[in-house]
């Protein structure tokens, strides 16, 4: 029998439809699951008659792969992972390749690699983005680990990855150890944030304009047309247009208010914290999750607690040109906090990451897709060493005008009692990036007074450290200077 090109490990929806992705380019692929009878199940259904072969235990799967072997593993992130590692590293050789196709935190990826490195296995950790239609029909691909490896998954990946518009794949290689699985992290770092602040456009149409689901169907629609054409602005039109078949009424109005989350934003809020990056629209957006799932909490204190009685007495028609343009400027501001957070990390780690090759590769397949992927990946092309994307000149230009409109969105979300989390952490974060002066200087004051954590002087050159005696029995000892 011939051997395959490929192994996947784990037979989720995920792990199924890149399995049959593969194989419509023209690739074997061996299959392996735990639950031995899935493997039966997709050779015998969704797989009857193609090429793949299936495995009955880790040994079967690794046997049946062509050398350089490549296993790739799509289970859940966490423990999981470092229990296939350790069942399949024994089998292998010297040059053969594990590839971890989940949401698994960088951090863990890093160290995977280090520790397969040191056995002479190569380790890809890879995010994946798109869903299951995206991994049935070209999803986007951030591969990054040991880059001997690339050379002999490049060829499958860039197959069976998304087509940008000029035609190139949405996969490129982004960078040593973990700069895979961080790029995908922040992806849906910002993913959270976009989906964020459009369900806050949403609630400011529904409960502060009054709008119906139809009514806003037909307004995210031709929204779709212009700058804010996106996947994720796609859907929602489609979501508002749909009836429940039991009741008739429109589906997202029988859908809870409760979300999930699966952690990558987290993580991504974490990592801001870690680096000293503000994100703050993301963390806003993971914190809107979890106030959301305070529904019981939620019903009870909306008893209780007084908000605005006010009511929109103007034209729902003529507001909305402001509400695009507050949704378009609170994206942009998204974005440039996502990018400066990849440009602190690879610095940090020396990943050498190229930021308009990662915002191509997000121009198809992912769920960030949009349009004005396009500018930000023109943005960095013209200048690599970019500081935040607010400083590029398209950019500049539309929040230069726009951020009025973010205002008076935000001012009506107020005077309506319409919590807009995400939106408002866009204009503190454009007003904070564009202000010469902040308050730190008092923070510092108030630091030095109780801690002696010193300051520097706004007369003195950077990096001199000045200590008050504020009471006059502190002394002169001040305390170490470092940034946590």
């Amino acid at each position: 029998m011939s051997k395959a090109d490929i192994g996947l490990v784990g037979l989720a929806v995920m792990g199924e439809n890149l399995m049959l992705n593969m194989e419509r380019h023209g690739y074997t692929v061996a299959c392996f699951n735990r639950t031995v009878s899935k493997v039966d199940e997709f050779i015998n259904g969704r797989g009857r008659g193609k090429k793949f072969i299936g495995c009955h235990s880790v040994e079967q799967l690794v046997g049946a792969l062509q050398l350089p072997r490549r296993v790739m593993l799509m289970v859940k992130a966490g423990k999981p992972v470092d229990e296939f590692i350790a069942l399949i590293e024994p089998l292998l050789s010297p040059g053969d390749i594990i590839i971890d196709g989940g949401n698994s935190h960088y951090p863990d990826t890093i160290r995977r690699a280090k520790y397969l490195g040191e056995r002479g296995l190569f380790y890809i950790g890879t995010g994946v983005s798109g869903g299951e239609e995206g991994a049935l029909h070209g999803p986007s691909i951030m591969p990054g680990g040991h880059s001997k490896a690339w050379p002999h998954v490049k060829p499958i990946f860039q197959a069976i990855a998304a087509r940008a518009p000029d035609g190139s794949p949405c996969c490129e290689w982004i960078g040593s150890d973990g700069a895979g699985h961080f790029v995908k992290m922040v992806h849906n770092g910002i993913e959270y944030g976009d989906m964020q602040l459009i369900c806050e456009a949403y609630h400011l149409m529904s409960h502060g304009l009054g709008m119906t689901p139809d009514q806003m169907h037909a307004v995210f629609a031709e929204w779709n047309k212009g700058v804010l054409d996106s996947y994720l602005i796609g859907i929602t039109a489609d979501i508002l247009a749909v009836k429940d078949p039991e009741t008739g009424r429109p589906m997202v109005d029988v859908i809870l208010d409760a979300a999930g989350q699966k952690g990558t934003g987290k993580w991504t809020s974490q990592a801001g914290l870690d680096f000293g990056v503000p994100i703050p629209q993301i963390a806003e957006a993971v914190f809107a999750r979890c106030m959301s799932a305070l529904k019981e909490e939620r019903m009870a204190a909306s008893a209780k607690l007084k908000g605005s009685t006010k009511r929109f007495r103007g034209s729902a028609e003529a507001f909305l040109p402001t509400l695009h343009d507050a949704l378009y400027v609170a994206k942009i501001c998204s974005y440039a906090q996502g990018f400066h957070l990849l440009r602190v990390a690879s610095e940090e780690h020396q990943w050498d990451l190229r930021f308009g090759e990662i915002a191509r590769i997000w121009r198809a397949g992912c769920i960030i897709r949009a349009r004005f992927l396009d500018q930000i990946r023109d943005a960095f092309h013209k200048r690599s060493k970019l500081a935040n994307l607010l400083l590029d000149p398209y950019f500049r230009r539309v929040v230069n005008k726009g951020h009025k409109a973010l205002r008076k969105t935000i001012k009506l979300a107020v005077d309506l009692g319409v919590p807009t989390p995400s939106m408002s952490a866009a204009l503190n974060y454009y007003d904070s990036y564009r202000s010469e002066r902040l308050p730190a200087n008092l923070l510092q004051a108030q630091r030095d007074y109780f801690g002696a954590h010193t300051y520097e002087r706004t007369d003195k050159p950077r990096g001199e450290f000045f200590h008050t005696n504020w009471t006059g029995t502190g002394g002169k000892t001040a305390a170490s200077t470092y940034t946590v």
